[in-house]
């Protein structure tokens, strides 16, 4: 790579210096013009191809998982090449809901109850077309748990359930409680900490098809929901292997992050308000058992979740909660196989707080770090309304473990 970015610097150099001397195209009265343009685009192409565009860090805790995905997911070790006009964290943070495609979708909704007299909205893509797995009993589901205030409408989910169809699988969404539009019938809403919801609707799931191939995969919050769900059950979930997508794996150094003044400004405040309005709506709920307005006044996450959540799920102190909701302290108990992606230049989840060294005492854990791509960006190619390397890494890593997982246990 060293040698490529020199070999573009000579270049630009020796094209600057030949339109400059030999080109006469009537811009500034010489080829200078077109010499500046045509170097600086070499100089970029220099400068993206030896800094930007690069192979991820694969972090495993056992050769064998680390053979599999190179054998079997092969996007996991390629270069990745973010979007050239946009490639750093915030740019791809801020563009992607924008700028990708949101595939239609025909849901089939399932209401099912919970222990404590609640309700939790399951989306369901039967697949029943599917080429592959014409017997739906046999025919692998794939959960998938959206992040923060998310839902199965939104665009990186909808994309994950188009590449399941091409696959001939089936998937099913989890919306949290009061998210999705259906009416709390008790004053609870959801926190990553807690996985009793998580584990009803895996239970629920696994006993539709118990002979179906189950897995799962979680975005941004979605995923340290599950992760937190994995280290507290180990190899005993019904899950065959998960995934997750740019989680925050200690919710401190996330904070930090998204509390310095630009972070907040593009993220923080409005994904602040974002929940607000999501408790709001069950306003009536609540009112007995915490201070609304007191909620409704929060200029930031962790003085929502300081206010709200905290409060809600019985924790002493915001920090309490935030210490049992961080899942890098329980990455070393997962027991079924987990790739986790997640790029090093995300402000939601800043790179030092990545738990590189823990997930190499575990054989069943795959770190997948990419040097660009922000927080569930991932945007390459020049228009990327379709494919994201998010999408391609989720993709491969499915099909991966449904046709071939059994050969991790021969390794």
């Amino acid at each position: 790579m060293q040698r490529l970015a020199m070999d573009l610097r000579v270049l630009s150099r020796e094209l600057s210096l030949y339109l400059e001397h030999q080109v006469q195209v009537g811009f500034f009265g010489s080829g200078v013009g077109l010499s500046l343009i045509l170097g600086f685009s070499v100089a970029y192409a220099c400068y993206y191809l030896s800094s930007i565009a690069k192979k991820p860090q694969l972090v495993t805790g056992g050769e064998s998982f680390s053979r599999f995905l190179q054998d079997h997911c092969p996007v996991v070790t390629e270069t990745y090449y973010p979007t050239v006009w946009c490639w750093e964290s915030r740019g791809q943070t801020l563009l992607r809901p924008f700028i990708t495609s949101k595939p239609p979708v025909q849901y089939r909704n399932e209401l099912i109850k919970t222990a404590d007299g609640g309700q939790i909205l399951l989306d369901w893509f039967d697949n029943d077309n599917s080429k592959s797995y014409m017997d739906a009993s046999t025919r692998p589901t794939i959960l998938l748990l959206p992040g923060l205030t998310g839902t199965s409408k939104e665009s990186y989910i909808l994309h994950m359930i188009h590449l399941s169809e091409e696959l001939g699988y089936r998937c099913v969404v989890f919306n949290n409680r009061g998210m999705a539009g259906e009416n709390l019938l008790t004053p609870r809403t959801y926190c990553c900490a807690n996985t009793e919801d998580l584990e009803t609707v895996i239970h629920h799931v696994h006993s539709l098809y118990p002979s179906a191939p189950f897995l799962a995969a979680g975005v941004s919050m979605g995923g340290m929901l599950l992760l937190n769900y994995l280290g507290k059950i180990g190899p005993k979930t019904p899950l065959k292997a998960a995934a997750t997508f740019s989680v925050g794996w200690n919710i401190f150094a996330c904070s930090e992050s998204l509390e310095k003044p630009l972070n907040w400004l593009l993220f923080n405040y409005y994904l602040t308000t974002c929940l607000q309005s999501s408790v709001n709506k069950h306003r009536h709920m609540f009112v007995k058992l915490i201070d609304m307005d007191h909620v409704m006044k929060a200029k930031s996450i962790r003085e929502f979740d300081k206010r709200f959540t905290s409060v809600m799920f019985g924790y002493q102190t915001n920090d309490d909660y935030y210490t049992d909701a961080s899942p890098y302290h329980r990455l070393k108990s997962v027991g079924i196989p987990v790739l986790c992606l997640n790029s090093v230049d995300d402000v939601f989840s800043p790179s030092h707080a990545i738990p590189i060294e823990t997930a190499k005492q575990n054989p069943n854990v795959a770190l997948v770090l990419t040097s660009y791509g922000g927080h569930i960006g991932f945007l390459e190619g020049i228009w990327p309304r379709q494919s994201t390397y998010m999408n391609r890494v989720f993709k491969q890593f499915v099909q991966a473990m449904i046709e071939h997982g059994h050969e991790l246990s021969n390794m």
